[in-house]
């Protein structure tokens, strides 16, 4: 007899809670097999395709292309094992089984083989299989739902029976309650549009925007006519806000969503601090060419200036820092992860080369090659995207001199790079026209003072000038 298992949304790393179904790379009825790709969700970090660690039929899906789920929502159910004689495996006997003892990977004894946080890759430990004989498998949200009792309008314009008032509230992610307790939200008022109603963050905040468009505050509405004292001062009730001006609504959410997360949060932890110089690269720029007219690999502008900041940060190294706040201590790593800012369709990412320090330029090059394809095609991994130590801005793709950037938090510090335009320039007492680029040096001003941040960037511009200096390093 057919064992029909439920997957759910797997906990993706990073400490993400949810994610968007964006496309269902299976359908009802299909046959998968064991780390067969489901479906495609967007993280805050990154697209990423999910392995379903069962083979079998695909019974049911949970979630229209464009919903939010938590993780641990389920995601859809699979039909496992030899059917039942004259039986479908569209239509299973059984009970729902958790687990991964009646897949056929885990027959044999191995894992599933998928590296998604959340289940193993390896053989798992015997375990006794789980059965829910009193709990109905979860229907789809395609199908039509049956009231079982009287229906009451909810605050996010939905409809919810007298039971789900009175009965547990089904919400899974902690950020759901948070944001609705710290908005004055009762969870019990809103209907949920996730799968068995489960109420998603997209659900509270649709009932604040609701909330707003009404005038409706926390507080109870005042009295029209208060009584007052005699030779007691009137105070006139405050204005009610207008409601939000009409126009485009944007959600934050995915990328969008991370990256206006950690500028906030940025900005209101790191005191930073901005110093710039400009630099003549003309030097930098013919070692560049002739190192392109040697053969081999194409060594890129960036791969150059990754270069220069691996080599300044050995000097430096109070800039390849992060601040533990709650120790309140300053944390000085020993390896240097190099993110750089890149602008995609989907908004900016920062993806990190790991271990810049150890590799030459040839091999910075190279992994600013794989990462820019892979944010270009959106195909960047949640690892490819975290763990920087430093940032290298190169602003200068978008034809502007300098900027004031915002460090990527928990980060100390960030190297803007400008476009190299040619200007007139004081050169061996003379003037003449130079490749000229402005550098600029946004720092955490808690890991060390002007005098290092100076320092670092004078190295800097000194390598832009004479890359003879590197040769120091090497």
């Amino acid at each position: 007899m057919a064992q029909v298992l439920e997957f759910k949304l797997p906990d993706l790393g990073e400490g993400l809670t949810e994610a968007e179904i964006v496309r269902w790379l299976v359908e009802v009825g299909d046959v998968v097999a064991v780390d067969q790709p489901v479906v495609e969700v967007e993280t805050a970090k990154a697209m990423v395709e999910v392995p379903c660690p069962y083979g079998g039929v695909v019974t049911a899906r949970f979630g229209e292309e464009g919903t939010e789920l938590p993780v641990g929502a389920p995601l859809i159910t699979v039909a496992v094992g030899e059917p039942a004689s004259g039986g479908s495996t569209d239509a299973p006997d059984g009970p729902v089984t958790e687990g991964t003892r009646d897949t056929p990977a885990a027959a044999d004894g191995k894992g599933s083989g998928n590296v998604l946080v959340g289940y193993g890759t390896s053989e798992a430990p015997a375990r006794r299989r789980r059965v829910r004989p009193d709990r109905p498998a979860p229907a789809p949200v395609s199908a039509p739902a049956v009231p079982a009792a009287p229906a009451v309008a909810s605050a996010n314009g939905g409809v919810r029976t007298a039971e789900a008032v009175d009965g547990p509230v089904a919400v899974i992610s902690p950020l759901v309650r948070r944001l609705a307790r710290e908005n004055g939200i009762d969870l019990r008022e809103l209907t949920g549009s996730g799968p068995d109603g489960l109420i998603l963050r997209a659900d509270v905040e649709y009932a604040l925007r609701a909330a707003a468009a009404q005038g409706r505050t926390a507080t109870a509405t005042p009295d029209p006519h208060p009584r007052v004292a005699p030779g007691t001062a009137v105070i006139a009730p405050a204005p009610v806000p207008a409601p939000a001006t009409a126009g485009t609504r944007i959600p934050l959410k995915g990328v969008r969503g991370a990256v206006a997360d950690k500028l906030s949060r940025s900005r209101r932890e790191i005191p930073d601090a901005t110093c710039w110089v400009d630099a003549d690269a003309t030097e930098l720029m013919r070692a560049r060419a002739a190192m392109n007219a040697a053969g081999g690999p194409k060594i890129s502008l960036l791969a150059l200036l990754a270069r220069i900041c691996t080599a300044a940060l050995a000097r430096f190294p109070e800039l390849n820092s992060t601040v533990d706040q709650e120790a309140r201590e300053v944390v000085r790593l020993d390896h240097v992860h190099l993110g750089f800012a890149a602008q995609t369709d989907r908004g900016l990412v920062v993806p990190v080369v790991r271990d810049a320090h150890a590799r030459d330029t040839e091999g910075l090059g190279a992994e600013f090659a794989r990462l820019t394809e892979a944010a270009r095609t959106g195909t960047l991994t949640p690892a490819d995207l975290t763990g920087g130590t430093f940032t290298l801005n190169n602003y200068g793709v978008f034809g502007v001199d300098g900027s004031t950037p915002i460090i990527n938090h928990p980060e100390a510090a960030m190297l803007g790079v400008g476009r190299i335009i040619p200007k007139p320039w004081v050169h061996e007492g003379e003037l003449a026209v130079r490749q000229v680029v402005q550098l600029s040096l946004t720092f955490d001003h808690r890991v060390c003072d002007g005098g290092t941040a100076g320092g670092f960037l004078r190295h800097v511009a000194d390598c832009v000038e004479q890359p003879a200096v590197l040769l120091r390093t090497l």
